[in-house]
């Protein structure tokens, strides 16, 4: 007589992946705000994937406390942006005080930059770490623009990725899962 199992419980309609951020470690000798190293193993609190192994999409934001949550690329940052709360429950936007974002000019991702001040290029035929369409970083406009007459888009300041860009962009590049 075979013995039925029991039925599994049904797994909640958003399941996420537990991403908890990275403590500031005083020994570092970096300032609380200032951007730090991937660690191997940080998960992407959006996607769930591992930004140490895309270095050259990464992208970080601190809190106000030293807390670092790094990203798989500048989409996942900003839908994280766009509801801080849903993938760091206990945390809000106002307590972020730095965003940082892989300078897409530097070989390897050397350089991280001010993602405030950065430039995107939306549209291009460049490809983030989920083969899909991202939002690729630039220090300089001209880099942006250079980037984009190569490669296809538009340049975009930080300011002008509203959740219409997050949205189309989210729908192709496998993210849809968390909205």
């Amino acid at each position: 007589k075979a013995i039925a199992p029991e039925a599994a419980p049904a797994p909640e309609a958003d399941v996420c992946i537990v991403a908890p951020p990275a403590p500031y470690d005083p020994a570092s000798g970096l300032p609380p705000t200032a951007a730090r190293a991937v660690p191997p193993d940080a998960r992407c609190p959006v996607c769930g994937m591992f930004p140490a192994r895309s270095r050259i999409w990464a992208a970080q934001i601190i809190f106000d406390n030293g807390d670092a949550q790094f990203f798989d690329s500048p989409l996942s940052l900003f839908m994280y942006l766009q509801d801080v709360a849903r993938y760091s429950p206990g945390r809000s936007a106002g307590q972020i005080v730095a965003h940082y974002v892989t300078d897409a000019t530097e070989a390897g991702g050397a350089r991280w930059i001010d993602a405030l001040g950065a430039y995107y290029v939306h549209g291009s035929s460049a490809k983030g770490p989920m083969r899909a369409g991202n939002l690729p970083a630039f220090a300089s406009r001209d880099a942006a623009q250079a980037f984009a007459a190569q490669r296809g888009g538009t340049v975009l300041a930080f300011g002008a990725i509203d959740a219409a860009v997050v949205a189309q962009l989210a729908g192709t590049g496998g993210h849809n899962h968390h909205q």
